[in-house]
């Protein structure tokens, strides 16, 4: 039979930590019925300035362990995760929003072979969740499906089962509030197996210490930067085809504009010209940024470079290998254009109806150069990630010889 160990972080929650202590070791019968044979319970006592120590002391069966000063809600987590005895951990808050009572389930997928199962607040069970927070987590986890590509509805959730193992794998995690969303994003991206399970949210036990805009930015901060030290492509990567795709569509429609016979442009023309302009070096700028992060991370990890992007490459040869011609290309482009306008000009021409082409000509140049400086850049990571990986391939084949 497997061993649970919950962990329970507590501070000032001395109206609620009884109950929902004697909640928790109340479903012991029901967890025996799934598998778990041995239920632990630890309540960490984060230094509360009230009587919650002592309340939850009174409780048999709970082991209480102490910080003599505030750390955060993250650290008292972890605090009660070095001190576990479980094959499987868990944990859920104080105040009682979370309901125990659907510990089988969790423990179920766990045992299951699942390695990190969420009690999902926002999966269609009964809820009391306040509005602007039922809105900022909605938004968190679209967030997180959108640079893991795994749906996830409740990124946040402060009631989860794990393997112990886990832990190896998303280590280090913040010590703040924060925990939560971070894990959610580092173990989706350790290539870790997710589950989420329905529970109900009850109003909570006395007064919520989570502020909504400070609490909030800190989620969002984490989650962006903890998924750019994952798969830095996939945020800079898209952003960067944003821009790369808003100054496409200016130009496009300056150039129709100007083949219909329209060769000056009122304020807000010029303004669109110095827009696309500007997307345009800055989105490319930016993908290359990401593209050549990834090759960072992998010789981070010691691992091959993930396309990430699209979850898998869309070319046969991926495209930061083609990025030497693609720049030459925009060169050459770029200067025949020039040399025609110029030409053009000299022959008698007007400027007013060679400026676009001559601006084009130099932003073709300009991005070729990038390109081809991104290109030999990428080369020299290529073969440095793929000398790590080989070497220590070697090596792991030696030792087994």
């Amino acid at each position: 039979m497997t061993a649970l160990s919950i962990v329970i972080p507590a501070y000032n929650e001395e109206d609620g930590i009884a109950e929902i202590a004697r909640r928790v070791l109340s479903t012991r019968e029901a967890l025996l019925g799934v598998g778990i044979g041995q239920l632990e319970l630890l309540v960490v006592d984060d230094g509360s300035r009230d009587q919650t120590a002592q309340a939850a002391s009174q409780v048999e069966g709970v082991r209480l362990i102490r910080h003599v000063k505030n750390k955060g809600y993250g650290a008292a987590l972890k605090t009660g995760f070095g001190s576990a005895s479980g094959e499987l951990i868990g944990f859920l808050d104080a105040d009682g929003t979370y309901p125990p009572e659907h510990l089988p389930q969790l423990c179920t997928l766990a045992l299951g072979g699942t390695d990190l199962v969420i009690g999902s607040r926002m999966a269609g069970a009964a809820s009391q969740m306040p509005g602007t927070r039922r809105l900022g987590n909605w938004f968190f986890a679209g967030l997180l499906s959108l640079v893991s590509r795994q749906a996830v509805t409740d990124s946040a959730s402060g009631m989860r089962v794990f393997r112990r193992d886990l832990l190896s794998r998303i280590y280090p995690l913040p010590d703040g509030l924060n925990l939560t969303p971070v894990m959610s994003t580092r173990a989706i991206h350790e290539g870790l197996s997710v589950a989420e399970v329905p529970i109900p949210y009850s109003e909570r036990v006395g007064r919520s210490k989570l502020s909504v805009v400070r609490d909030g930015s800190v989620f969002l901060q984490s989650i962006i930067w903890t998924a750019l030290a994952y798969n830095p492509v996939r945020i800079l990567g898209g952003m960067g085809l944003a821009g790369l795709a808003l100054a496409g569509l200016i130009l496009a429609g300056l150039t129709v504009a100007r083949l219909s016979g329209i060769t000056s442009l009122a304020p807000w023309g010029v303004a669109a010209v110095f827009v696309a302009l500007v997307a345009a070096v800055t989105g490319l700028s930016v993908f290359a940024l990401g593209v050549t992060f990834n090759y960072l991370v992998a010789l981070f990890y010691k691992r091959p470079v993930r396309q990430g992007l699209f979850g898998r490459p869309l070319l046969q040869v991926p495209l930061d290998r083609q990025f030497g011609w693609f720049g030459a290309l925009s060169v050459v482009l770029g200067l025949a254009l020039g040399g025609v306008s110029l030409g053009l000009g000299v022959n008698g021409w007007e400027i007013a109806r060679l400026w676009l082409y001559l601006l084009v000509s130099a932003m073709l140049v300009l991005m070729g150069v990038q390109l081809m400086i991104y290109w030999v850049l990428l080369r020299v990571l290529d073969e440095l990630s793929q000398r790590e990986i080989l070497a220590q391939k070697d090596l792991e084949t030696g030792t087994r010889l």
